[in-house]
């Protein structure tokens, strides 16, 4: 391949030219991704009824509504092992994908080669008489930012770079890009386009429910001697938590816009609920796995935990777990000591942390079955156990024979029921982040101990 090809990484760095050093990580700046493909689509694009242009996406297609597949021809430089008959589960939103059939997605567009030298961070440029845009990510690690460009000279650079590239690639392909672009005559500029587009992107981002930015822990500096712990494996299961929580947001983002509407019949509210509990319960649980791989990929600093009633957090969050119980046909009671003492921690992420624990609890329970949290003062420490019971003539499904294997540092699954979940090492960790110690014994449930505000036992926590 000759020295002189264009790469996608070449088009970033054009795009990058005057903008300002970025500061997100790799999760922020994939949630801006996502939002963004979200507002260009439905805030810029739909409304705008076009009739034809072209679109161009690397490393995977980025468009999936099916009012501008059809429409828009497209171009995408995708590895070869990626199989582009379909959208796959984890690159576009499920929400989106069902609705496009097989051959009306991939004939939306045309392949092009992803080469090594491409790089894997996500490009889009759209080029419409009516509107012209590009997106992308970019930027070294803890440096990444979203960029979006749509002044002429940007524009025009990127195509002239594009049809360098397809002329030493495929010549076929630049002929049929010089004539659509042609096609599609004057184009009508729109560099004052980022005084719409960003501030729609912060409404889209201010709108999403709190508990869709799940808070990972906070920021840390990796150690130079870098662990075990950093291999492919962890590499590998950090992208796929990632990759099923953001399309699974995307989902239950459209559903409550959905939800909104006031014809809806009762039937169809409902069943967009459930829809709705379920996202959010499995984003919650992937969240989890996630915020484990990250502490378990590199040494946390001392948390900064915060003094918070647990009692009271407990009874705040209990109609939410009731409602989540009660889909599952169980119960749930609280036991609480009153006017117990406060103690440490990180709310939000002992929220997420509960939450899974509760789940892991009643996954082996059939209908009728009961939980209970009893939360009690033990010296200088208060003790919260999560019990779970069956209701009178009931036996466990879990077979007693098969207990969970672990399958790497942080997660578990049982071979006779399929659940997945967090090791029992690795929820101890997590849970001693947030300033709790776990004891798990049979028949006995899990038992988790807090020190209390006022004691010196957190100094000995790390």
């Amino acid at each position: 391949m000759s020295n002189s090809l264009v790469t996608i990484k070449a088009l970033q760095k054009r795009m990058a030219q005057g903008v300002p050093r970025g500061s997100c990580n790799e999760t922020t700046v994939r949630r801006l991704w996502w939002a963004a493909l979200d507002t260009l689509q439905s805030d810029i694009l739909c409304p705008m009824n076009l009739s034809r242009g072209l679109w161009l996406s690397s490393p995977l297609p980025a468009l999936y509504e099916p009012k501008l597949l059809k429409k828009l021809q497209g171009w995408v430089c995708a590895p070869k092992a990626f199989n582009l008959n379909y959208p796959a589960i984890g690159l576009l939103p499920p929400s989106h994908s069902v609705s496009i059939n097989k051959h009306d997605f991939s004939s939306s567009y045309e392949r092009l080669t992803l080469l090594e030298e491409d790089g894997n961070d996500p490009f889009l440029i759209v080029i419409t008489p009516e509107i012209q845009i590009a997106l992308a990510l970019e930027g070294k690690s803890e440096e990444r930012k979203l960029l979006m460009r749509s002044d002429p000279d940007t524009l025009r650079d990127l195509l002239t770079m594009l049809d360098t590239r397809l002329n030493l690639e495929k010549i076929g392909q630049a002929n049929n890009l010089r004539t659509s672009l042609r096609d599609l005559g004057q184009l009508k500029t729109n560099d004052d386009l980022s005084k719409i587009f960003w501030p729609l992107l912060a409404q889209r981002l201010a709108g999403i429910s709190p508990s869709l930015n799940i808070q990972t822990l906070p920021e840390k500096i990796i150690n130079e001697e870098k662990t075990v712990a950093l291999n492919g494996e962890i590499s590998l299961l950090e992208a796929l938590t990632h990759e099923i929580r953001t399309p699974l947001a995307t989902i239950r983002t459209l559903i409550r816009s959905l939800l909104r509407k006031k014809d809806l019949s009762k039937l169809v509210d409902t069943r967009l609920r459930q829809i709705d509990a379920e996202c959010t319960e499995q984003i919650d649980r992937f969240g989890l796995i996630f915020n484990a791989v990250e502490l378990e990929r590199s040494k946390p600093l001392k948390a900064q935990l915060a003094i918070i009633d647990l009692g009271q957090m407990l009874t705040v969050l209990s109609p939410v777990w009731t409602n989540q119980l009660e889909r599952k046909g169980l119960k749930l009671f609280l036991d609480i000591t009153p006017d117990l003492p406060q103690v440490l921690s990180d709310p939000e992420g002992l929220e997420l942390m509960l939450t899974g624990l509760i789940d892991r609890n009643t996954r082996g329970l059939q209908m009728g079955g009961e939980l209970t949290l009893k939360l009690r003062p033990a010296g200088q420490r208060l003790k919260l156990q999560i019990l779970s019971s069956l209701s009178t003539g009931q036996s466990s499904k879990i077979s007693e024979n098969s207990p969970n294997e672990d399958i790497g540092p942080v997660l578990s699954w049982n071979p006779s029921t399929g659940n997945l979940q967090l090791s029992q090492a690795a929820t101890q960790r997590l849970l001693k982040s947030l300033g709790g110690r776990l004891t798990n014994r049979r028949d006995s449930g899990i038992t988790i101990f807090f020190p209390i505000s006022e004691s010196k036992e957190f100094e000995h926590i790390y």
